[in-house]
């Protein structure tokens, strides 16, 4: 399906952001939602109709969205705190709700979600997460996840509805430049580049480059089936190699002083109560902790034969991402 005019909401995110730009670039007319409060600096410059809405506000919501016929919607809070289910509720699951509700009345054609593949029943380890997998929130691991289990799960039934195509677009760890508001692996690549990072844990994960990510919402729009999802991953990486490609291209020692898991999720523990005190951006905690020791194995074979999606080696993202801090002033060293 072609996209004519769309609206992007969380315009103002990492995967928003970029997707904007991967929209203007293919010529389509967009209209960015973003909240009141909102720090308009990731889309500044570029030419788009901002509107301002909340989505837990319908009849906002739904105003804001007449005259597209294609919405993406990205908005929600991400987090890998503890004890956020109240407002994961409220902004997840009964945003997404009134999401739905508005684009079913402004007369919107097709509605392309951005869920997560934590969201996914993990299966034991050493079988691959794929889309034969259930959304289950009673046995994903966080409150983000379950709120985003919840929400797939919800538009999986309204897909069965005539008058809105739904997809659910399911994207791993992302990373890469315009991270404005730094996302927690941001703050990773921050910290190892101002000689913060002296030790690591033992773990890995799936990290996906957030310009392949926003290219997959892009190809779920045109070739996605409703009632469908699709994992979009990159690469599974251990942290021990993430590690030795930031001190390749830092220059900053690896860390060598491994913290042993039951040591790690103890510590992750204490850590949610620091970041919280210190109102800063965590890097690990609990739930990290977790989600690093348990299946990383994620499979975007549906995305890749049904959508054409593709994705670029993890060290190119990893490169950009700390090139692009570097460039914006966000670390204490200068792009070279």
């Amino acid at each position: 399906m072609a996209i004519k005019k769309c609206a992007v909401t969380g315009a103002t995110g990492h995967i928003g952001n970029v997707l904007i730009r991967l929209l203007l670039e293919r010529g389509n007319a967009v209209r960015a939602i973003v909240l009141p409060n909102d720090n308009l600096k990731p889309i500044e410059g570029l030419n788009v109709e901002v509107v301002t809405a909340d989505i837990t506000d319908k009849a906002g919501i739904t105003q804001a969205l007449k005259g597209v016929d294609v919405v993406f919607h990205l908005a929600g809070i991400i987090t890998i705190m503890p004890n956020m289910k109240a407002v994961l509720e409220k902004v997840n699951i009964e945003g997404t709700r009134n999401v739905v509700a508005a684009c079913r009345a402004a007369g919107v054609r097709r509605l392309v979600y951005t869920s997560s593949t934590d969201a996914i029943a993990p299966p034991p380890r050493g079988v691959p997460i794929d889309e034969s997998l259930p959304f289950k929130p009673e046995s994903v691991i966080g409150d983000y996840a379950w709120s985003k289990a919840r929400s797939s799960l919800m538009l999986l039934d309204e897909s069965k509805k005539k008058g809105l195509d739904i997809i659910i677009c399911c994207p791993t760890a992302v990373t890469g430049p315009y991270d404005f508001n730094v996302s927690n692996v941001g703050q990773l690549i921050i910290d190892y580049d101002n000689g913060r990072v002296k030790t690591y844990v033992k773990g890995a994960y799936d990290f996906l480059d957030v310009r392949d990510a926003a290219n997959g919402l892009i190809l779920a729009a045109e070739k996605g089936k409703n009632g469908r999802h699709y994992i979009l991953s990159g690469a599974q990486v251990k942290v021990v190699d993430f590690m030795k490609e930031l001190a390749r291209q830092t220059g900053r020692p690896a860390p060598r002083f491994m913290i042993p898991t039951l040591l790690a999720r103890t510590a992750g523990a204490l850590a949610s109560v620091y970041y919280r005190l210190i109102n800063r951006k965590p890097v690990f905690t609990a739930y990290s902790i977790e989600v690093l020791a348990g299946n990383s194995l994620i499979s975007s074979a549906r995305a890749r034969q049904e959508l054409g999606f593709t994705s670029r080696r993890w060290q190119e993202s990893a490169h950009d991402q700390l090139e692009w801090f570097r460039k914006q002033g966000m670390t204490q060293r200068k792009k070279r």
